[in-house]
């Protein structure tokens, strides 16, 4: 995969705190949401990397290795392993004659150009290389991504089985390591990437952790009060209605939204506007009563 530049792409430098990629991060995500530009091809690439970018930077230990490595930092440990292996061959060689200084800095400097794909020879060495990364979409119903579960899926004919968190956005891509591609000669497996493509709700939309719904009230009800029961994706919820309540009226409840992707019970605010439904198919006796009330309303 192309080396990306994450404080590019959230608009930060290196001295950025976590509280600062947290707020870029949230502010990006909203402004690409690829459900907020259905027009713009760009805006699920841009949010696939803005989402990586924080997979990142906000992980302490991840970022730690990404400053210090760059593009090569998921291969932070193999360097570490090497320059040790590396230090160790030099103190013995300076004692029992083993190997020059610069003999064995120059297999160490081949070793790493042919793992991260420079020129120099191998030296009669076997040659590592890390295995690929593979890429999958999978596809979940809104419902499915309200809560944290498991699910099975297929990459080149082996069955894995992953837990996806609660919260995950449309367009988000997460990475399971070690599940790529095997590696050679010793060398790591390369990582999964799976995009999620979440579908549309017949009823309810979603932007970022805040739910939209519309809520039909019978015109009985929205005059007189009354309580009704609807259904969420959390379950069903009694509302009480008050009298004359308005056509288009909007309820928030807080808490009652979408979860916040990796963060344990937290949820965004659920939004409600009623819809009240005039009667059809009126009965002689209810037109007449109808009329009545016509007369009194002044």
């Amino acid at each position: 995969m192309n080396f990306i530049d994450y404080y590019k792409v959230l608009g930060l430098d290196k001295s950025a705190s976590a509280k600062d990629v947290r707020n870029a991060y949230r502010k990006l995500a909203r402004k690409y949401h690829p459900d907020l530009n259905p027009n713009n091809a760009d805006a699920k690439t841009n949010f696939q990397q803005i989402n990586e970018a924080n997979e990142v930077l906000s992980d302490p230990e991840k970022r730690k290795k990404y400053d210090q490595y760059g593009k090569d930092w998921q291969h932070a440990e193999e360097f570490e392993k090497q320059k040790q292996q590396q230090s160790q061959a030099q103190s013995a060689g300076s004692y029992g004659g083993g190997f020059s200084g610069g003999q064995r800095g120059s297999d160490f400097s081949d070793f790493f150009e042919s793992m991260f794909g420079g020129g120099g020879s191998n030296r009669g060495r076997q040659v590592k290389y890390r295995g690929e990364d593979y890429t999958t979409e999978m596809r979940l119903e809104l419902i499915d991504a309200y809560s944290t579960h498991k699910q099975t899926l297929t990459v080149n004919g082996k069955t894995i089985r992953i837990t996806i968190p609660a919260g995950v956005e449309n367009g988000q891509t997460i990475k399971i390591s070690g599940h790529g591609g095997p590696g050679i000669n010793g060398a790591p497996n390369g990582d999964l990437y799976i995009s999620f493509v979440i579908g549309n709700h017949s009823k309810i939309k979603r932007l970022g952790h805040n739910l939209f719904q519309t809520v039909d009230v019978d015109m009985y009800t929205a005059v007189l009060g009354g309580e009704i029961t609807i259904d969420t994706l959390d379950g069903k919820v009694k509302l009480k209605i008050k009298p004359e309540t308005q056509n288009g009226t909007k309820v928030n409840l807080k808490g009652k939204g979408f979860p916040v992707y990796k963060s344990e019970g937290q949820f965004g605010d659920l939004q409600l506007t009623f819809n009240i439904k005039i009667p059809t198919n009126l009965t002689e006796k209810q037109k007449a009563l109808f009329e009545e009330l016509r007369k009194t309303k002044d």
